[in-house]
């Protein structure tokens, strides 16, 4: 199983309306995430729209590729755009892997 942990940006003055749509995340986009292999899936919002996301997946790069060929994260994807700062491209194409240094199992 592979850890996966990367961080993004939120445009501050956008926070409260981006934590309300992941309060209500579609039902179809939820279906997508566990059919493309994502499991525990969190968010990390800090108020200076600092985004730290987290998940495991047997392979990062295939999840990624599985979710991009679905037509729900595709609108997602594009309703989510106005909230991410210093992206070129749709929010998931920005998820780097951050280096995992240590894991207390």
């Amino acid at each position: 199983m592979q850890r996966v942990c990367f961080r993004l940006r939120i445009n501050p003055a956008k926070t409260d309306a981006y934590k309300a749509r992941h309060a209500a995340v579609w039902p179809e986009m939820l279906a997508a995430l566990r059919e493309c292999g994502w499991t525990n899936y969190s968010l990390f919002l800090a108020p200076d729209g600092m985004l730290i996301g987290y998940l495991e997946c047997e392979n990062f790069q295939r999840c990624l590729e599985l979710m991009a060929a679905t037509e729900v994260n595709a609108r997602w994807q594009a309703s989510m755009g106005e909230f991410f700062v210093g992206l070129e491209g749709a929010p998931d194409e920005g998820m780097r892997p951050l280096e995992e240094v240590f894991h207390l199992a």
